[in-house]
């Protein structure tokens, strides 16, 4: 599967941005979806996961009741809803596809997209 991410850009803190990830394939609906990020000079975190039916969603904790993980199979779309952003959430996002029903790890993820940069600055 390939995976196109989109929707970055700047944003005030405490606004909203919605991060898109389009994948290519037939078997899209097959895997579980994730959003990492990477700010300048730390590792790739975990930010959310959703499974590939829905049923399961998972968040780093310090995006909890923020950001908001959905999916359109029909689409090939993966969504990344995010609110009342903070300054700690900027860095470049990246969609990834797993196979596992819930994956929340880099190493559990076996295709990646390309990044989107979010800016959080006032």
């Amino acid at each position: 599967v390939q995976l196109q991410a989109s929707g970055g850009g700047s944003v005030q803190p405490g606004g909203s941005l919605r991060l898109s990830c389009a994948a290519s394939g037939r078997a899209f609906s097959r895997y579980t979806m994730g959003w990492f990020r990477q700010a300048p000079g730390n590792e790739r975190e975990f930010v959310a996961g959703i499974s590939a039916n829905s049923r399961s969603t998972y968040y780093t904790d310090s995006v909890k009741g923020r950001f908001t993980i959905s999916r359109a199979n029909a689409k090939n779309t993966v969504y990344l809803q995010m609110n009342n952003v903070e300054p700690e959430d900027a860095g470049v996002y990246y969609c990834a596809a797993a196979l596992n029903y819930v994956a929340m790890h880099r190493s559990e993820y076996g295709y990646w997209g390309q990044g989107t940069q979010v800016t959080v600055s006032s």
